[in-house]
């Protein structure tokens, strides 16, 4: 473990001399972690891990691969949840941390303006010169709150508008503007907000013509099921919006900052100037919490309009020096390393050569997505022999397929894969954006590996199909 934590701090002297040991802790209670998670966090986490082969101890990470306590390599098609932009612990991100901590800066004063704070405003906005003022947090959800909140005050109006599956985050707020019913279950009552169809423009209009609506929220592109609006939705959304008096709100907390090879994903429609954006995961670099949320000045200007209202909407940790450093250093790595070009290179060839695969593999049903947000979705089959497995699977519980095949894609060949929500066969692909082609070869031949042994309609992956198929039956 000393390769993963120095053994010195950067003061020079060694730890647990009158502090903490941290590498000591670590390699002294190394193999708890799902114990204490069970007993003291969340007791499901380590049974779900448990039962689909998950629970490894990983104690190292670099790039695109992560290593478990045994020296087996992972390769990372998560990221974090699109956390790990730049890939994992990142040597400039890594420097500009430590120089920070090694500054001593007065932080948190609360009563200052923070240099870096400006500094990492200044760099963002340049990426949205229509946009003027930004708002620093703690995580999506808290830069989904802000814009929820900015929106209501700005505009005098309450009801917010969503699409479908829509995630945008699980506080309070965020959840009264989330798709997902089974994340909504048990929490209500909710704030006033309406859902539409993703793409609908009539059932826009038709909320919009009752003349309360705020604003509407957005993902460019979904992040559960990877689903893509139709062409010129958001730019006919933004002027429908516009001539009701109401805002556009895109949550860019996934898709931003490259993710779909563009530096925002709203830019792969032209004329599209949203009112409000959220960032946050991969501004983080991966290492300290951080949300934003930008802004035109006409909004800034109403929600903090004077000097009794300074602190109308704050965060104690909000533009915390480690943070603000983070994302400046992130930036920093996606512009040095032309990791937005990459994204849109590397992503455009991993979804091309997965699209050829549907003429092999009935099973596989579309392919979509942009950059390096890539979505695969797996249908019925035309074949007997693999109808009768996908129609026992569907009865028990929508989505045991496509676990079927993240499962083993783990176990099998260490790459990590997630399905893109509950109740879809679909997996999403979010793997770090400085990906070679190397990586895709891996993953590609991984794939397909794994879709010959599903097209068999006998093996491993259906036992372990079957196995699914019981569980979900036990949790009705």
């Amino acid at each position: 473990m000393d390769s993963v934590i120095d053994s010195a701090d950067h003061s020079g002297q060694a730890p647990g001399a009158g502090g903490l040991d941290l590498p000591g802790l670590i390699r002294a209670r190394t193999g708890e972690a799902h114990g204490l998670q069970a007993r003291m966090v969340n007791p499901q986490l380590p049974r779900m891990l448990h039962a689909i082969g998950f629970d490894r101890t990983y104690v190292r990470a670099q790039g695109a691969y992560f290593y478990d306590e045994q020296g087996n390599e992972y390769l990372d098609f998560l990221s974090g949840f699109g956390v790990f932009a730049a890939g994992r612990n990142h040597p400039a991100i890594r420097a500009a941390l430590h120089q920070v901590l090694d500054a001593q800066l007065a932080d948190l004063v609360q009563f200052d303006s923070p240099l870096l704070a400006g500094l990492l405003a200044e760099k963002l906005l340049a990426y949205a010169p229509h946009l003027d003022r930004v708002y620093f947090g703690n995580s999506g959800t808290e830069a989904v709150e802000a814009a929820l909140k900015f929106a209501r005050y700005a505009t005098g109006r309450s009801r917010i508008l969503y699409c479908d599956h829509a995630f945008h985050g699980l506080t309070t707020g965020s959840l009264s503007v989330n798709g997902a019913e089974e994340f909504r279950r048990g929490f209500d009552p909710l704030l006033p907000d309406t859902a539409v169809p993703l793409g609908d423009l009539d059932a826009l209009e038709r909320e919009l013509a009752r003349g309360d609506v705020a604003a509407l929220l957005i993902e460019p592109i979904q992040g559960k099921g990877v689903n893509i609006p139709p062409p010129g939705f958001l730019r006919s959304a933004q002027e429908r919006l516009r001539a009701h008096g109401a805002l556009l709100i895109c949550d860019e907390v996934q898709t931003g900052i490259g993710r779909t090879g563009k530096f925002f994903a709203y830019e792969h429609e032209q004329g599209v100037e949203p009112d409000i954006v959220a960032v946050a995961k991969a501004l983080s670099g991966g290492f300290i919490p951080v949300g934003a949320t930008l802004a035109k000045d006409w909004i800034f200007e109403k929600v903090y309009s004077s000097m009794d209202r300074v602190l109308v909407h704050d965060s104690t940790f909000g533009s915390n020096a480690m943070a603000m450093a983070a994302g400046l250093a992130a930036l920093q790595v996606v512009e040095d390393e032309k990791l937005v070009e990459n994204s849109a290179r590397i992503g455009a060839l991993l979804q091309s050569r997965l699209a050829e695969r549907m003429e092999r593999y009935e099973l596989l049903c579309d392919v979509r997505g942009r950059g390096l947000m890539i979505g695969f979705e797996f249908g019925k089959p035309s074949s007997l022999k693999l109808k009768a497995g996908w129609n026992t699977l569907q009865a028990a519980r929508t989505g045991l397929f496509a676990q079927m095949v993240v499962v083993p894609l783990f176990q099998r060949h260490r790459i990590l894969t997630q399905v893109a929500g509950d109740h879809m066969d679909v997996i999403k692909l979010l793997p770090p954006l400085n990906i070679t082609e190397t990586e895709v070869d891996r993953f590609v031949d991984a794939f397909d590996d794994v879709m010959r042994d599903a097209h068999r309609g006998t093996g491993l992956m259906w036992d372990f199909g079957r196995t699914l198929v019981k569980q979900a039956m036990q949790r009705r």
